[in-house]
């Protein structure tokens, strides 16, 4: 009884390391060999981990607002630039520069150094 349990707690922890390796995926679905620069009003910011999220309205040049999905850096290393969950709020305009999915959806990966605000404030706290 003791070697099932035993085999039965190893491979629920094998399980559930190889889950969490599985989860953290490679950028490659970036293209960041042609990056998109965008402007737009925050919906909402996700400073979530294992990675941040803006969700940013950008109107196009006929006036429809498209929201695109733009995943960012983790919480841990965003600090380490002085962000924190309180950095941006909806309705803040920011100008981005994106590395945009490849497969055209409206969606991207951003960084902390390639962001200000509209009227061109930085937001990155620290250098």
């Amino acid at each position: 009884m003791r070697r099932q349990l035993a085999a039965l707690l190893a491979s629920a922890v094998l399980v559930a390391t190889n889950a969490a390796a599985m989860a953290h995926h490679s950028f490659a679905m970036f293209d960041q060999e042609n990056p998109v620069d965008l402007e737009g009003v925050v919906q909402e910011f996700k400073y979530t981990s294992p990675h941040s999220y803006i969700l940013l309205e950008v109107r196009g040049q006929d006036g429809s607002a498209v929201v695109w999905n733009l995943e960012g850096q983790a919480p841990s290393l965003l600090t380490r630039e002085g962000w924190s969950s309180q950095t941006l709020k909806p309705g803040d305009e920011v100008v981005i520069t994106i590395d945009p999915l490849r497969s055209g959806a409206p969606g991207g990966s951003w960084q902390a150094r390639r962001i200000k605000f509209k009227d061109g404030r930085a937001i990155m706290v620290s250098q």
